[in-house]
């Protein structure tokens, strides 16, 4: 199974969007995929038609320890389960500050499902910060991938990001890998985009081949700006669904993909060994 986590301590930069589309596109191409909604905000759970209301269990039950994952999961379409978050969630950061073992409480969750219903994908949706919630995500991943708008200040942000992928590396997760950076809000033809892709691609040309991010790529497929993207979340549904014909459902499933193409590329040194 391939845990990643969707991350990016910077807000409105295609975070929660690109979960979605990568978790819809990937069950449309057969995959058993579960979204796990980290952001005390919800909006992969509304984006996928989802309002927890009343004694809805969510993500929040799960780092209480009242619930299993397996018990808050929903099915939303053909191989896609969501575990969704209310501002409830945002308590956790709190809850668990004094805990024992606080940073694995996820890690566990997902090994306990695993257990009896593996999935193929399972997808975090992490929080605009580098909290609590966060860490879990990062602990419990094989893989981060990192959406980025393609801006000036953008790529000063990655720097800190990328820190705390190291950190967790080195303190609670040795097979923590960042897979690669998303260009997301991509403004086709613009001298900035295409400066900020060239120095991105420098910069992990050049990295520590001991970092998280050593083998980390600029995808291929760049999600440009799309006004169908914008308006999909408000009808509770991916963008594949809304309009699988506009560029947005075009440049995400080109991105999944790329992503189903890395897992080839993985399985393919173990076959040739067996």
């Amino acid at each position: 199974m391939r845990i990643i986590a969707i991350m990016n301590q910077k807000g409105g930069v295609g975070k929660t969007t690109s979960s979605v589309n990568m978790a819809a596109g990937l069950a449309m191409q057969g995959k058993k995929v579960c979204l796990v909604d980290l952001d005390p905000q919800g909006h992969a759970s509304l984006h996928l038609g989802i309002e927890p209301m009343g004694n809805v269990p969510t993500a929040y039950d799960v780092f209480s320890g009242f619930k299993t994952l397996a018990e808050t999961r929903q099915l939303v379409a053909k191989n896609l389960w969501v575990v969704p978050a209310t501002l409830d969630l945002a308590a956790t950061e709190l809850e668990l500050v004094d805990a024992e073992n606080r940073e694995i409480v996820l890690r566990e969750a997902i090994k306990k499902m695993a257990e009896t219903e593996p999935f193929d994908y399972l997808i975090m949706d992490c929080p605009p910060s580098l909290g609590v919630l966060t860490v879990n995500a990062l602990t419990a991943a094989t893989e981060v991938i990192i959406p980025l708008q393609p801006h000036f200040f953008a790529l000063q942000g990655l720097s800190k990001l990328l820190e705390t992928t190291a950190l967790v590396r080195r303190r609670l997760n040795r097979n923590l890998k960042v897979s690669g950076v998303v260009l997301c809000l991509y403004e086709t033809g613009t001298r900035l985009a295409a400066d900020v892709t060239d120095d991105l691609c420098a910069f992990l040309g050049e990295s520590d081949p001991e970092a998280p991010w050593a083998d980390a790529k600029v995808f291929q497929s760049r999600i440009r700006r799309n006004i169908k993207l914008a308006e999909a979340p408000s009808y509770g549904q991916s963008v594949f669904d809304y309009s699988s014909s506009c560029p947005g459902a075009k440049d995400y499933a080109g991105l999944v993909e790329e992503i189903i193409a890395g897992e080839q590329a993985e399985e393919s040194p173990l076959q040739q060994a067996a």
